[in-house]
């Protein structure tokens, strides 16, 4: 009778332990005390800094494009026909070098490592006008990332390396992007990976939480690696739910018994 006590504590103990709560589901929970205000929140989003290995994409234009014809890549090199979307960013764009150089036509190498789009544009702008055009050519430069470039693994619908063309990207729409997290993933401690100049860095952030898009982590940065980790949960293999988690005790325990009363009949 003790032995039967102990092991329906012990079956109960495992079916609490086994499953996946709530509260590790729901995104950007917010205080158990709510407002009827809504808090304005500022999320952290400092401007990107070019790195080695980037692809940029500039365009330029003027009132005569003949003018700057010559200064676009795409114009100046014959594109790939085969090629399409992210593998066209990769012929038609420009990459930065491991010295943090791109190379424009006519203007050869320019160093843009550390830059943001921003001072690049002025840059380019600034020695074309130098050169070779004057303002009154009304000259428009444009300069951008070619794509945001990311990682997700681990426990989501579908891991892989993504591409999201836009200039803002969180860590929720690029997880959404890769298939959204199992239920099984570990939401309270996404791990990012993040590339800077003096080598990789190991970041965490609890997307639970609403204070998470107050985090300078909570947007995607290019060639971010984003790894879910499983939940404790996944390990015991017992269901990731009350349904899932009794069945499979229920499961076990009938083997069990069957096992015990098919020994003491022999």
């Amino acid at each position: 009778m003790r032995f039967k006590l102990l092991f329906l504590l012990l079956v109960i103990g495992i079916g609490f332990q086994s499953c996946v709560s709530r509260k590790q589901l729901t995104y950007l929970q917010e205080s158990e005390t709510v407002n009827d205000s809504i808090p304005t929140i500022q999320p952290v989003v400092k401007p990107y800094r070019v790195q080695v290995n980037d692809i940029l994409s500039i365009t330029l234009k003027a009132d005569d494009p003949e003018l700057v014809a010559i200064f676009n890549q795409s114009d100046t090199q014959q594109n790939n026909t085969n090629a399409f979307g992210e593998q066209q960013l990769y012929f038609n764009g420009y990459i930065v070098d491991v010295h943090g150089n791109i190379r424009i036509p006519y203007l050869n190498d320019i160093n843009v490592l550390g830059y943001t789009v921003e001072e690049i544009r002025k840059k380019v702008e600034s020695l074309i006008l130098d050169k070779y055009l004057t303002e009154s050519t009304h000259l428009f430069v444009s300069v951008k990332l070619a794509g945001l470039y990311f990682t997700v693994t681990g426990e989501v619908g579908s891991p892989g390396s993504q591409v999201m063309y836009r200039d803002k990207v969180n860590v929720i729409e690029a997880l959404a992007n890769a298939g959204d997290v199992a239920i099984t993933g570990d939401r309270e401690n996404v791990v990012i990976v993040r590339q800077y100049p003096d080598g990789k860095k190991i970041h965490h952030i609890d997307i639970t939480q609403r204070s998470a898009m107050e985090s300078q982590f909570f947007y995607v940065r290019p060639n971010d690696m984003i790894i879910v980790n499983p939940l404790p949960q996944k390990s015991l293999g017992t269901g990731t739910n009350g349904l899932q988690t009794f069945t499979t005790i229920f499961s076990v325990f009938s083997v069990i018994t069957s096992t015990i009363l098919l020994i003491r009949t022999l």
